[in-house]
């Protein structure tokens, strides 16, 4: 609605903020956003709008030039946790865990490039056709993909994964029916006795969220160092060290990788590490941190199982370049891992905890895996699943019967 109208005036915006019309070659967004206000207040004076559509029309144009142009009311709203850009008409967002339309588009290819760049740029990160697609994160931690042509047919894609401006709770995951409250206690049981973990899941299950809540039982006294692509991890304790990996610059140099930041860490006196993801040759060094002292420490991995999640890390060892024997690989990543927590979404966008298992050993060939908490339809839950312990005796248990303190 109004498309031509609204591409005019952003047309006669931008030609009035020419530094050479204005004078404002210097000077704070303010200014500049002020004398934009001031162009479009003089220009839409006479427009045969009602006073609303007008104040609306003015609002978006100006948000398209400072903020982040038709998708900054999502960005407000938090209802909404994600928000899809296929392109500058056709947006998409997602309010509890479904996906609908979002009415709304930018003027142009240019100005979506525009807002993606302005996004990008917060974080140091660039965005050109030799590096056409990128990961970020806004200032509030909300995660930023985008990607641009010649690798995108559809023209620049924005793909941004909101976060809450406080974090879940346990308590909250629990009331919200993401875990339950037997489930809950053991988690929490096994991060107070520092026992390493992996949270597998698909894309938006959740992992990062049931990550920040699990956290929230670390103790007070330890020293935690979170290692990301993008930084997103939020972990409400006072002794945190965040490190943030690096692309390589316009001469394709000067890369830090996730691998980098892993073995580094070693040298910073960790009590636990946290890695946002695992996905390629950090793996072994996680492994070996995991075997070397630094109990409690927590990653997250893409799987669609916790067998499956195991089979992934063989994987992504056997990516870090190093020969290793599979048998070596999997001895090793039995005597790292305890615990495994899957967590998925329903096809009603309900996030929820579907197994937790614990790694038990090595037996001849593969890696021994016990189900503590399954998710199923019992009687008196009309129906409904629900995560149920298995009835198989925990590590936790037996450590408490064997003295364990």
């Amino acid at each position: 609605m109004h498309s031509d109208l609204r591409r005019s005036l952003h047309k006669k915006v931008i030609d009035h903020l020419d530094t050479r019309n204005t004078g404002l070659s210097t000077g704070d967004e303010e200014k500049w956003r002020a004398s934009a206000d001031d162009c479009l207040r003089a220009e839409m004076k006479h427009l045969a709008l009602p006073d609303l559509e007008k104040e609306r029309l003015r609002g978006g144009i100006l948000d398209e030039i400072f903020a982040y142009g038709p998708i900054t009311c999502f960005l407000e709203d938090p209802a909404v946790s994600e928000i899809m850009a296929n392109g500058k008409d056709s947006i998409y967002v997602e309010r509890e865990g479904n996906i609908s339309p979002s009415g709304v588009a930018f003027i142009s290819d240019e100005t979506l490039r525009s807002t993606i760049d302005r996004m990008v740029a917060r974080v140091n990160r660039r965005l050109d056709e030799s590096s056409p697609f990128v990961d970020a994160r806004l200032p509030d931690g909300s995660r930023v993909n985008a990607i641009i042509p010649p690798v995108s047919l559809s023209g620049p894609c924005l793909t941004i994964r909101k976060f809450r401006k406080a974090p879940y709770s346990l308590e909250e995951l629990i009331r919200i029916g993401t875990v339950t409250e037997d489930a809950a206690a053991y988690l929490r049981e096994a991060v107070s006795r520092r026992m390493n973990m992996i949270i597998s899941g698909g894309t938006g299950s959740g992992k990062t969220t049931l990550l920040n809540a699990l956290s929230q039982f670390i103790p007070d006294r330890e020293r935690i160092i979170t290692i990301e692509d993008a930084a997103e991890i939020r972990l409400m304790k006072p002794h945190v060290v965040r490190l943030e990996a690096r692309p390589p610059n316009i001469e394709g140099a000067g890369a830090i990788t996730i691998r980098d930041l892993v073995r580094n860490s070693l040298r910073m006196r960790p009590d636990r590490i946290v890695v946002g993801e695992c996905r390629g040759g950090e793996a072994l060094d996680m492994l070996q941190a995991m075997n070397t002292g630094h109990d409690g420490s927590i990653t997250t991995g893409h799987a669609n199982s916790p067998r499956d999640m195991l089979r992934r890390l063989e994987t992504m060892v056997l990516l870090s370049g190093v020969e290793i024997p599979v048998r070596a690989i999997r001895e090793q990543i039995a005597s790292a891992i305890d615990v495994i927590v899957h967590i998925s979404r329903t096809g009603d966008g309900k996030r929820s905890v579907h197994t937790i298992s614990e790694v038990t050993g090595m037996g001849e060939m593969q890696i021994l895996l016990q189900e503590i908490f399954r998710l199923s339809r019992s009687e008196g839950t009309a129906g409904k699943a629900c995560l149920a312990p298995t009835g198989v005796p925990s590590k936790l248990h037996q450590e408490e019967e064997n003295g364990w303190t």
